[in-house]
């Protein structure tokens, strides 16, 4: 009877680290960055450009001015949310890049270019 307690009781205990364990690797990748850079067709960085970046499912819209060096950095993004990025400057725009949820990276990198010297 000591014996049967003993492996209910363990068995018990590791279904309860295994559950203890799923859990935590599903809440460990919840955000992710996107970062990049701003550059003109010729590869020049960008400074000064402001970098949208569009949260698809709230609509909401966060933005980042790049330095002298182009660099832009969204940190802190959710995993199950696509966004949409693009750059402005003077009037002249970069496509439009989405970061798709499937992107499974915990730091995406997308770089986008603007066309100036229309």
């Amino acid at each position: 009877m000591k014996k049967t307690w003993v492996v209910v009781l363990s068995a018990v205990l590791l279904l309860a680290l295994s559950a203890g364990l799923a859990a935590a690797t599903k809440n460990a990748a919840v955000s992710r960055s996107l970062s990049g850079s701003v550059t003109d067709r010729g590869g020049t960085p960008v400074g000064n450009a402001i970098v949208y970046l569009k949260d698809t499912k709230t609509l909401a819209v966060k933005s980042y001015i790049t330095g002298n060096d182009g660099a832009f950095r969204f940190p802190a993004l959710s995993t199950n949310v696509d966004y949409e990025v693009y750059a402005q400057i003077d009037g002249h725009r970069s496509d439009t890049k989405t970061l798709s949820s499937f992107d499974s990276r915990p730091q995406a990198i997308i770089n986008l270019k603007i066309d100036t010297s229309r």
